[in-house]
């Protein structure tokens, strides 16, 4: 959990609006929900690994006397708990206010969670994200909104090269199940092929082999990742996806990542198998949450080893609060990484004037040159002249600022000499 100065704050709050812009421009509608959840709610299965990194709070009006005697026995001493994603919150508040919204519902939710992460480079205990949902849609329309609303955003931060890799968790069950891995053993497989990225292909196989996954499966799976293309990403049209897949995938399957490939090319102008569309298909994208239940992406970028965002089609999980299946599915941006790749604009603080000024002059003439300013749409600071003012300036250049203006008594705004600073 961090600390951020003004220059970093200032700088976070500039990419945070440029995100929400683009959303909403793709019409999405902002919500926001509480910190806290219910215990039950955030430890229902739905939410992965990250259930067992969630921060619990005390039941409240616990004496030290009350937690040690809770300890030792079955009683549990959490009610509530700080939430892990923005996931689960939002498929309690759809649950809730389903009544209020709109047959299909478009979420924004750009805020911080928190997990008991062990804190390194990357991962924090408190962290921003960004999420766009949509709920009420079963089709493909949902996807293909999403990833176009995501690239959007990205392009508009200037991150050029951004690519969304995608699967779906209906390819990789038939995928495995045409191996010949059972379905109890799929869970422990596919965790196991999500780490295909870091330890390769031969790693996979030797703890697949470890983990005492069925023999004749394994050696089917290694037979088909020695493929010369298997390994390779893949554009979107139908020949390309079947080639990295083994014979005789499903068409439905098959047939909607096309389309979905269609629908981001035409949103894109540019054709499906055009090298310029920003899509790749990839068999063995897994997405770790239990949740999800169809489509599946992630968000790359060449300069980084790792994703910087992701989600999926999750079905089932607002039926577990409403009693009735409704059809979801949600991408979401991780803030923290993306926000370290943005370069900084030149007219990012346009017009942040420092005005140094002397003592002696008053604080109404002071006053009256700050508030021409600021109407004039320049951001205005007031600082007093100090002996060093070389580090004076420097420190109002670190916290963004652009330029400055000295004050004499009887100036007005239209007689100072506004000089760049740097």
């Amino acid at each position: 959990m961090r600390d951020f100065l003004p220059a970093d704050k200032a700088r976070r709050e500039r990419v945070l609006a440029v995100i929400r812009e683009r959303y909403r421009a793709h019409g999405f509608d902002e919500i926001e929900t509480p910190v806290m959840e219910d215990y039950d709610r955030l430890h229902a299965g739905i939410g992965g690994d990250n259930e067992k990194l969630a921060f619990n709070v005390l039941k409240r009006g616990l004496d030290a006397e009350a937690v040690v005697a809770a300890s030792d026995g079955p009683a549990r001493l959490a009610d509530l708990g700080l939430r892990y994603d923005l996931t689960v919150p939002l498929a309690r508040f759809y649950a809730t206010h389903r009544a209020q919204l709109p047959t299909v519902f478009r979420s924004i939710q750009m805020a911080p969670v928190w997990r008991a992460e062990r804190p390194q480079k990357g991962r924090y205990r408190q962290f921003v994200q960004c999420d766009i949902d949509i709920i009420g849609d079963a089709t493909g329309r949902a996807e293909a909104e999403l990833i176009v609303a995501t690239l959007d955003a990205v392009d508009a931060l200037g991150l050029e090269g951004a690519t969304v890799r995608i699967n779906d968790r209906r390819a990789l069950d038939w995928m495995l199940g045409r191996f010949g891995f059972g379905s109890d053993e799929r869970p422990g497989v596919l965790i196991t092929i999500d780490k295909l990225d870091k330890i390769g292909p031969d790693g996979v196989v030797a703890e697949l082999r470890e983990r005492g996954a069925s023999t004749e499966a394994v050696d089917a799976f290694e037979a088909f990742l020695r493929r010369p293309q298997t390994l390779e990403l893949r554009a979107f049209g139908a020949a390309a996806i079947r080639a990295a897949l083994p014979d005789g995938a499903p068409d439905e399957i098959v047939d909607d990542l096309v389309a979905l490939g269609d629908a981001v090319g035409a949103a894109r102008g540019v054709p499906t198998s055009s090298a310029t569309l920003p899509l790749a298909f990839d068999p063995f994208l897994v997405r770790g949450m239990g949740y999800y239940t169809g489509t599946i992406f992630e968000l790359a970028h060449p300069s980084v080893d790792y994703s910087l965002g992701g989600g999926g089609r999750y079905d089932g999980m607002i039926g577990r609060f409403l009693g009735q299946d409704v059809p979801a599915v949600g991408f979401s941006i991780g803030f923290e990484r993306i926000v370290d790749l943005i370069e900084e604009r030149a007219d990012a603080a346009a017009s942040a004037i420092v005005l140094v000024h002397d003592r002696d002059v008053p604080v109404a003439e002071l006053a009256a040159v700050k508030a021409a300013l600021v109407a004039g749409g320049s951001r205005v600071r007031l600082e007093q002249r100090t002996k060093n003012l070389k580090a004076l300036l420097e420190r109002a250049a670190a916290d963004g600022y652009t330029a400055f203006a000295t004050v004499a008594a009887g100036q007005s705004a239209a007689d100072l000499e506004v000089k760049p600073l740097g």
